[in-house]
């Protein structure tokens, strides 16, 4: 079936999504938007409206996709496993799956720098505006055992990227079983059978499973047509009504990990769950109940700050979430198009070159006056956050930048018995 609906890419470039049957109920035009992006690899962007990347959405949104996600793998009988979820964009789903799922070990991709012993293994991906991936488990025994492993992205457009993921660590240690679950999967017959020579020759089963799938129809003018776009209008200003900055640190364990990047153990959770419930805690007084709020996690850091805003929800806080990304989309203030504002700003960690971005904000459109933003951000990040919280008051946005304390590789590695 294909999406009938007007959309602004569909009318203006041809850009279609189709979606074919499936069991699980979900389609692919009800997880995703067409968007777009100048980017001479790949010109056509997948905006999910259930994983509160580009668009903010509901936390209970979100963390139903990621349990919708976890509940069809379970279905395969993979047992005790492992998750892997990919940066950036699945971060925050992958960790969603892994506690469905309860994993044994979850970690995600990172493309933060490390130093060489710290990184258990590296890959790419090659349609991506940041093509580079590493694993840095801590310590590097982590992830060094033959359990299945889940593979969790946000969507599978070729499988290469999983593809090449499973092939470099089986080399380094052989699993039993390996699973790529996704929200949307929009591989051609082409692809599969990809996937199909690569079981073959690794001689370990490779399954796919997604909620939805579908095809995209990208016309072969689409790249030209849209590298050749006046660049977008970014960074509004509210100038009625600029916004206001305060920092707060957010006190952390320090043998809890914060998150996926460095390995989070099933042993970790109840911790992790009690140093949520005390960073809300600590933001609660700060904050407005009867003003809307926006939780914004940074980049790779989204399960940290969902479950903060998960929380804040519950205590009957208007919350929505998303967050910031590498990545750059194109930004068109039209109805009918999912990234109608967009923000940019310098890179937060120390030697990272570029900007990052944010779109949409609260709602879908220009910013409006009055709504309070908590900013989740780890404090490897912090000190480069100026940038950020300068275009969101801008915005008109009061911003509450949220320092979470969180332990750094060498201190989780000596509390998991070292390297």
């Amino acid at each position: 079936m294909t999406d009938t609906s007007p959309t602004w890419a569909s009318t203006q470039f041809g850009l279609q999504l189709h979606d074919h049957s499936g069991s699980t109920g979900h389609q692919l035009t009800g997880l995703v938007q067409p968007g777009l992006r100048r980017n001479p690899r790949r010109a056509h962007l997948l905006v999910s409206t259930v994983l509160g990347k580009h668009i903010a959405v509901s936390p209970t949104v979100i963390r139903d996709a990621g349990r919708r996600l976890g509940h069809a793998v379970a279905t395969l009988g993979t047992g005790d496993a492992d998750v892997l979820g990919m940066a950036e964009t699945a971060t925050g789903l992958g960790h969603c799956v892994a506690e469905t799922l309860d994993a044994a070990v979850y970690l995600h991709s990172t493309r933060r720098s490390a130093p060489a012993e710290q990184i258990y293994a590296e890959f790419q991906e090659g349609h991506s505006h940041a093509t580079d991936h590493m694993l840095q488990p801590a310590g590097q025994d982590l992830f060094c055992n033959q359990r299945p492993l889940i593979i969790v992205d946000d969507e599978i457009s070729t499988g290469n990227t999983a593809l090449a993921t499973i092939e470099a660590l089986h080399l380094r240690m052989p699993r039993t079983r390996y699973v790529v679950a996704s929200l949307v999967d929009v591989r051609t017959g082409e692809h599969r059978h990809l996937a199909q020579r690569v079981t073959d020759t690794l001689g370990v089963p490779v399954e796919f499973i997604s909620l939805a799938n579908g095809h995209v129809a990208v016309p072969d003018t689409l790249t030209k047509q849209v590298c050749a776009l006046p660049a977008p209008r970014l960074n509004p200003i509210h100038t009625s009504h600029p916004g206001s900055c305060r920092t707060t640190v957010l006190p952390w364990p320090q043998a809890v990990p914060e998150g996926g990047r460095h390995g989070f153990l099933r042993a970790d959770a109840p911790a992790f769950d009690a140093a949520v419930t005390a960073a809300v805690a600590t933001l609660t007084p700060l904050l407005d109940p009867d003003r809307p709020l926006l939780v914004v996690g940074h980049e790779e850091l989204m399960y940290l700050p969902l479950r903060i805003a998960e929380q804040l929800a519950d205590k009957g806080f208007n919350t929505r979430f998303q967050s910031t990304t590498r990545s750059p989309a194109y930004v068109v203030d039209d109805p009918g198009y999912p990234l109608r504002t967009g923000f940019e700003f310098p890179a937060s960690e120390s030697g990272e070159t570029g900007v990052r971005y944010l779109y949409n904000g609260w709602p879908a459109g220009p910013s409006r006056a009055h709504v309070q933003m908590v900013v989740v951000i780890d404090n490897a990040a912090a000190p480069g956050a100026t940038g950020l919280t300068t275009v969101l008051t801008a915005a008109g946005y009061d911003v509450t930048l949220a320092v979470v304390d969180s332990p750094s590789f060498n201190v989780l590695s000596a509390a998991r018995g070292g390297l």
